[in-house]
Protein backbone atom coordinates (compact mmCIF):
# COMPACT_ATOMS: atom_id res chain seq x y z
CA UNK A 1 0.00 0.00 0.00
CA UNK A 2 1.38 3.38 -1.01
CA UNK A 3 2.57 5.70 1.74
CA UNK A 4 0.19 8.43 0.52
CA UNK A 5 -2.76 6.06 1.05
CA UNK A 6 -1.52 5.15 4.55
CA UNK A 7 -1.33 8.83 5.39
CA UNK A 8 -4.81 9.43 4.04
CA UNK A 9 -6.25 6.60 6.15
CA UNK A 10 -4.50 7.98 9.22
CA UNK A 11 -5.88 11.45 8.52
CA UNK A 12 -9.41 10.12 8.01
CA UNK A 13 -9.27 8.21 11.30
CA UNK A 14 -8.24 11.45 13.02
CA UNK A 15 -10.97 13.51 11.33
CA UNK A 16 -13.81 11.06 11.96
CA UNK A 17 -12.87 10.40 15.57
CA UNK A 18 -16.30 10.66 17.17
CA UNK A 19 -18.17 7.66 18.59
CA UNK A 20 -18.85 5.11 15.81
CA UNK A 21 -17.84 7.59 13.07
CA UNK A 22 -14.95 5.49 11.73
CA UNK A 23 -14.46 1.74 11.33
CA UNK A 24 -11.70 -0.03 9.42
CA UNK A 25 -13.22 -3.21 7.98
CA UNK A 26 -10.17 -4.71 6.27
CA UNK A 27 -6.73 -3.67 5.09
CA UNK A 28 -4.11 -5.60 3.09
CA UNK A 29 -1.43 -5.00 0.47
CA UNK A 30 -3.25 -7.08 -2.14
CA UNK A 31 -6.92 -6.16 -1.54
CA UNK A 32 -6.47 -2.58 -0.39
CA UNK A 33 -8.46 -0.96 2.42
CA UNK A 34 -12.18 -1.10 3.20
CA UNK A 35 -13.62 1.22 5.83
CA UNK A 36 -16.91 2.66 7.00
CA UNK A 37 -17.71 6.28 7.82
CA UNK A 38 -20.88 7.35 9.65
CA UNK A 39 -21.84 10.96 9.07
CA UNK A 40 -24.85 13.21 8.56
CA UNK A 41 -25.89 15.66 5.85
CA UNK A 42 -28.68 18.18 5.43
CA UNK A 43 -31.81 16.73 3.88
CA UNK A 44 -34.59 18.29 1.81
CA UNK A 45 -36.27 20.13 4.68
CA UNK A 46 -33.14 20.97 6.65
CA UNK A 47 -33.13 17.82 8.78
CA UNK A 48 -29.96 15.86 9.57
CA UNK A 49 -29.90 12.66 7.48
CA UNK A 50 -27.65 9.93 8.91
CA UNK A 51 -25.50 8.28 6.26
CA UNK A 52 -23.37 5.15 6.26
CA UNK A 53 -20.59 5.35 3.67
CA UNK A 54 -18.38 2.36 2.88
CA UNK A 55 -15.28 3.01 0.78
CA UNK A 56 -12.91 0.50 -0.80
CA UNK A 57 -9.49 1.77 -1.82
CA UNK A 58 -8.12 -0.88 -4.23
CA UNK A 59 -4.41 -1.42 -4.73
CA UNK A 60 -4.31 1.04 -7.65
CA UNK A 61 -5.95 3.91 -5.74
CA UNK A 62 -5.79 6.91 -6.18
CA UNK A 63 -5.01 6.26 -9.86
CA UNK A 64 -8.29 4.35 -10.04
CA UNK A 65 -11.70 5.07 -8.53
CA UNK A 66 -12.55 3.93 -5.01
CA UNK A 67 -15.48 1.61 -4.46
CA UNK A 68 -18.40 3.41 -2.81
CA UNK A 69 -21.50 2.19 -0.98
CA UNK A 70 -24.16 4.59 0.35
CA UNK A 71 -26.94 3.55 2.72
CA UNK A 72 -29.38 5.23 5.08
CA UNK A 73 -32.62 4.22 6.73
CA UNK A 74 -33.91 7.72 5.93
CA UNK A 75 -33.46 7.42 2.16
CA UNK A 76 -35.01 5.27 -0.54
CA UNK A 77 -32.97 2.77 -2.46
CA UNK A 78 -33.18 4.98 -5.56
CA UNK A 79 -31.91 7.97 -3.60
CA UNK A 80 -28.96 5.94 -2.28
CA UNK A 81 -28.10 4.89 -5.82
CA UNK A 82 -28.29 8.46 -7.08
CA UNK A 83 -26.03 9.75 -4.31
CA UNK A 84 -23.50 7.01 -5.13
CA UNK A 85 -23.52 7.93 -8.83
CA UNK A 86 -22.96 11.60 -8.04
CA UNK A 87 -20.11 10.76 -5.66
CA UNK A 88 -18.38 8.68 -8.33
CA UNK A 89 -18.78 11.57 -10.78
CA UNK A 90 -16.94 13.80 -8.32
CA UNK A 91 -14.32 11.10 -7.74
CA UNK A 92 -13.48 11.05 -11.44
CA UNK A 93 -12.53 14.72 -11.18
CA UNK A 94 -10.07 13.93 -8.37
CA UNK A 95 -8.24 10.93 -9.82
CA UNK A 96 -4.54 10.65 -8.93
CA UNK A 97 -4.91 12.42 -5.57
CA UNK A 98 -6.32 11.45 -2.15
CA UNK A 99 -10.03 12.21 -2.34
CA UNK A 100 -12.10 10.51 0.38
CA UNK A 101 -12.38 13.48 2.71
CA UNK A 102 -13.35 15.74 -0.18
CA UNK A 103 -15.99 13.22 -1.27
CA UNK A 104 -17.50 13.10 2.23
CA UNK A 105 -17.54 16.91 2.37
CA UNK A 106 -19.19 16.97 -1.04
CA UNK A 107 -21.95 14.66 0.18
CA UNK A 108 -22.49 16.76 3.29
CA UNK A 109 -22.75 19.94 1.23
CA UNK A 110 -24.77 18.60 -1.70
CA UNK A 111 -27.11 15.89 -0.40
CA UNK A 112 -30.08 18.28 -0.33
CA UNK A 113 -29.52 19.22 -3.96
CA UNK A 114 -29.13 15.58 -5.04
CA UNK A 115 -32.36 14.59 -3.27
CA UNK A 116 -34.25 17.42 -4.95
CA UNK A 117 -33.80 15.74 -8.34
CA UNK A 118 -37.13 14.09 -9.37
CA UNK A 119 -35.60 10.76 -10.43
CA UNK A 120 -34.41 10.06 -6.89
CA UNK A 121 -38.02 9.61 -5.82
CA UNK A 122 -38.77 6.68 -8.14
CA UNK A 123 -38.92 4.21 -5.26
CA UNK A 124 -40.94 4.54 -2.08
CA UNK A 125 -38.98 1.80 -0.30
CA UNK A 126 -36.45 2.78 2.31
CA UNK A 127 -32.80 2.07 1.72
CA UNK A 128 -31.77 -0.25 4.59
CA UNK A 129 -28.28 -0.66 5.93
CA UNK A 130 -25.70 -2.89 4.22
CA UNK A 131 -26.37 -5.83 6.52
CA UNK A 132 -29.95 -6.15 5.27
CA UNK A 133 -30.60 -8.71 2.50
CA UNK A 134 -32.93 -6.20 0.82
CA UNK A 135 -30.16 -3.75 -0.06
CA UNK A 136 -29.24 -5.42 -3.31
CA UNK A 137 -32.58 -6.67 -4.58
CA UNK A 138 -31.39 -6.03 -8.14
CA UNK A 139 -27.88 -7.39 -7.65
CA UNK A 140 -26.83 -10.51 -9.57
CA UNK A 141 -23.66 -12.56 -9.65
CA UNK A 142 -22.40 -14.44 -12.71
CA UNK A 143 -19.43 -16.79 -13.00
CA UNK A 144 -17.77 -17.15 -16.40
CA UNK A 145 -15.01 -19.45 -17.65
CA UNK A 146 -12.56 -18.04 -20.20
CA UNK A 147 -10.76 -20.68 -22.23
CA UNK A 148 -7.50 -18.78 -22.75
CA UNK A 149 -5.85 -15.37 -23.10
CA UNK A 150 -3.08 -15.10 -25.67
CA UNK A 151 -2.82 -11.30 -25.52
CA UNK A 152 -3.22 -11.24 -21.76
CA UNK A 153 -2.22 -7.65 -20.97
CA UNK A 154 -4.59 -6.13 -23.52
CA UNK A 155 -7.35 -8.61 -22.71
CA UNK A 156 -7.20 -7.82 -18.99
CA UNK A 157 -7.26 -4.07 -19.60
CA UNK A 158 -10.33 -4.50 -21.81
CA UNK A 159 -12.14 -6.53 -19.15
CA UNK A 160 -11.31 -3.92 -16.49
CA UNK A 161 -12.54 -1.12 -18.76
CA UNK A 162 -15.86 -2.85 -19.47
CA UNK A 163 -16.41 -3.67 -15.80
CA UNK A 164 -15.76 -0.04 -14.84
CA UNK A 165 -18.05 1.38 -17.54
CA UNK A 166 -20.88 -1.00 -16.61
CA UNK A 167 -20.39 -0.50 -12.86
CA UNK A 168 -19.65 -4.18 -12.29
CA UNK A 169 -17.54 -5.48 -9.43
CA UNK A 170 -15.99 -8.89 -8.80
CA UNK A 171 -12.86 -10.80 -9.70
CA UNK A 172 -10.86 -11.86 -12.75
CA UNK A 173 -9.14 -14.97 -11.39
CA UNK A 174 -6.11 -16.82 -12.73
CA UNK A 175 -5.47 -20.24 -11.20
CA UNK A 176 -2.90 -22.13 -13.24
CA UNK A 177 -4.43 -22.57 -16.68
CA UNK A 178 -7.94 -21.84 -15.40
CA UNK A 179 -9.33 -18.36 -15.98
CA UNK A 180 -12.54 -17.37 -14.18
CA UNK A 181 -14.50 -14.14 -14.28
CA UNK A 182 -16.87 -13.37 -11.40
CA UNK A 183 -19.15 -10.41 -12.10
CA UNK A 184 -21.52 -8.75 -9.64
CA UNK A 185 -23.94 -5.96 -10.45
CA UNK A 186 -27.19 -5.08 -12.17
CA UNK A 187 -28.38 -8.01 -14.28
CA UNK A 188 -28.90 -5.88 -17.38
CA UNK A 189 -25.32 -4.60 -17.09
CA UNK A 190 -23.99 -8.15 -16.79
CA UNK A 191 -25.93 -9.11 -19.92
CA UNK A 192 -24.47 -6.09 -21.70
CA UNK A 193 -21.01 -7.22 -20.62
CA UNK A 194 -21.63 -10.67 -22.12
CA UNK A 195 -22.63 -9.09 -25.41
CA UNK A 196 -19.40 -7.07 -25.46
CA UNK A 197 -17.37 -10.13 -24.54
CA UNK A 198 -18.83 -12.22 -27.34
CA UNK A 199 -18.94 -9.61 -30.10
CA UNK A 200 -15.66 -7.71 -29.60
CA UNK A 201 -12.19 -8.72 -30.72
CA UNK A 202 -10.59 -9.07 -27.31
CA UNK A 203 -7.80 -11.55 -28.02
CA UNK A 204 -5.54 -12.79 -30.82
CA UNK A 205 -5.54 -16.15 -32.57
CA UNK A 206 -2.57 -18.46 -33.06
CA UNK A 207 -1.36 -16.33 -35.98
CA UNK A 208 -1.51 -13.11 -33.93
CA UNK A 209 -4.62 -11.68 -35.59
CA UNK A 210 -7.31 -10.04 -33.45
CA UNK A 211 -10.21 -12.37 -32.74
CA UNK A 212 -13.44 -12.65 -30.77
CA UNK A 213 -13.92 -14.74 -27.64
CA UNK A 214 -15.66 -17.87 -28.92
CA UNK A 215 -15.11 -20.27 -26.04
CA UNK A 216 -16.48 -18.34 -23.08
CA UNK A 217 -18.99 -20.28 -20.97
CA UNK A 218 -21.42 -19.20 -18.27
CA UNK A 219 -20.95 -21.50 -15.27
CA UNK A 220 -23.52 -19.86 -13.01
CA UNK A 221 -25.95 -16.93 -12.91
CA UNK A 222 -27.93 -16.16 -9.79
CA UNK A 223 -29.37 -13.37 -7.72
CA UNK A 224 -27.14 -12.29 -4.84
CA UNK A 225 -28.25 -13.92 -1.59
CA UNK A 226 -27.85 -12.80 2.03
CA UNK A 227 -24.76 -14.96 2.56
CA UNK A 228 -22.96 -13.64 -0.51
CA UNK A 229 -20.24 -11.02 -0.19
CA UNK A 230 -20.88 -7.64 -1.82
CA UNK A 231 -17.78 -6.89 -3.86
CA UNK A 232 -16.88 -3.20 -3.69
CA UNK A 233 -14.45 -3.20 -6.61
CA UNK A 234 -13.31 -5.20 -9.60
CA UNK A 235 -9.92 -6.82 -9.08
CA UNK A 236 -7.52 -9.08 -11.00
CA UNK A 237 -6.06 -11.81 -8.81
CA UNK A 238 -3.79 -14.83 -9.22
CA UNK A 239 -3.85 -17.96 -7.09
CA UNK A 240 -0.86 -20.26 -6.77
CA UNK A 241 -2.82 -23.15 -5.24
CA UNK A 242 -6.29 -24.65 -5.49
CA UNK A 243 -6.70 -24.00 -1.77
CA UNK A 244 -6.18 -20.25 -2.26
CA UNK A 245 -8.84 -20.16 -4.95
CA UNK A 246 -11.23 -22.16 -2.79
CA UNK A 247 -10.69 -19.78 0.14
CA UNK A 248 -11.59 -16.82 -2.12
CA UNK A 249 -14.92 -18.42 -2.99
CA UNK A 250 -15.66 -19.46 0.58
CA UNK A 251 -14.88 -15.99 1.90
CA UNK A 252 -17.37 -14.60 -0.61
CA UNK A 253 -20.04 -17.04 0.58
CA UNK A 254 -19.70 -19.03 -2.65
CA UNK A 255 -18.28 -22.29 -1.33
CA UNK A 256 -21.09 -24.33 -2.89
CA UNK A 257 -20.51 -22.67 -6.26
CA UNK A 258 -16.84 -23.59 -6.05
CA UNK A 259 -17.63 -27.24 -5.32
CA UNK A 260 -20.25 -27.52 -8.06
CA UNK A 261 -18.69 -25.50 -10.89
CA UNK A 262 -15.02 -24.76 -10.23
CA UNK A 263 -13.33 -27.68 -8.50
CA UNK A 264 -13.75 -30.17 -11.34
CA UNK A 265 -12.90 -27.55 -13.94
CA UNK A 266 -9.57 -26.71 -12.29
CA UNK A 267 -8.62 -30.35 -11.79
CA UNK A 268 -9.33 -31.17 -15.43
CA UNK A 269 -7.05 -28.35 -16.57
CA UNK A 270 -4.11 -29.48 -14.44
Amino acid sequence: MAEAVRQELSALAAIFCGPHEWEMLSCSETDGAVFRIHTTAEGLVGEDVPLELVFHLPAGYPLCLPGVSVSSEHLTRAQCATVKEKVLEEARKLLSEPMIHELVLWIQENLRHVLSQPETWSSSEKCPGPESPAVDDGLWITLLHLDHMRARTRYVKTVEKWASELRLTGRLMFAGRTILLLLQGDRSNIKEYLILQKTSKVDVDSSGKKCKEKMISVLSETKVQTEHKRFLAFEVKEYSTLEELQKEFETAGLGELFSECVLGLVKRSE
